[in-house]
């Protein structure tokens, strides 16, 4: 029987050979797995479906506390005279996005579940800019118990980035209070060059709670509609 001679022979190429064989697969595979990746990245376009980009300015809020029955409204007049309150919400470059009725409205019911959004807030919102002097008042629209409100009132800057222009506390006395907030001028660029609180009335109120109220606006009789 004729024996063959391995002696010094192996069948198989040395353990490490492999090793590093296997590891060049590896790396291999891993870097075509990246390189697909960014690819993937890079071609896949954007989704923009349900996207809310806004256009605005600036933004005018009204907040007084949550939850409180008082109806106090947001009136923003621009340098054309342009009005823009609850009666009319929109005039020129400006926007009432919210009108706040106080806890009126406050309360829905969703497949028998009653919802609660106590938030109480107004919000005006500049939609381009337009040189000139802009007056921010509030009025005292409702007052069920007849007590005075606290009212916080904020202007702010929306672009390149957010800039708060003003932020006070103004107390309303009761339905029929207007009050002044803040006067604030804008040149050409949108750039805030003035900012005074002298009192301008916009809606002169009669000391009535009604929702037909008469009101004077730019001194002409102005009957309010019902909100």
């Amino acid at each position: 029987m004729t024996r063959h001679n391995t002696t010094g022979r192996s069948l198989f190429p040395p353990e490490d050979d492999q090793n590093a064989f296997t590891d060049i697969l590896f790396n291999a595979l891993l870097g075509f797995a990246f390189m697909f990746s960014l690819a993937f990245i890079l071609l896949r376009p954007e989704v923009t479906d349900g996207k809310v980009d806004p256009k605005a300015e600036f933004m005018i809020t009204a907040q007084w506390p949550d939850g409180h029955p008082d109806d106090i409204d947001l009136i923003v007049e621009d340098g054309v005279g342009n009005l823009v309150w609850f009666d009319t919400r929109e005039a020129g470059l400006m926007h009432l996005d919210r009108d706040d009725r106080g806890w009126l409205g406050d309360t829905i019911t969703v497949n028998g579940q009653k919802l609660e959004n106590p938030l109480n807030q107004e919000v005006v919102t500049l939609r381009g800019i337009a040189a000139g002097e802009y007056v921010v008042n509030l009025l005292h629209y409702k007052s069920p118990d007849g007590k005075p409100v606290a009212v916080k009132v904020k202007v702010e800057k929306l672009n390149p980035q957010v800039t708060l222009i003003f932020a006070g506390n103004m107390l309303l006395t009761g339905a029929g209070d207007e009050q002044t907030a803040i006067r604030f001028r804008l040149d050409a660029t949108g750039k805030v060059v003035e900012m005074a609180t002298r009192d301008k009335l916009l809606i002169r109120a009669m000391p009535n709670t009604s929702p037909d109220a008469s009101k004077e606006v730019g001194g002409q009789a102005h009957g309010k509609a019902a909100k």
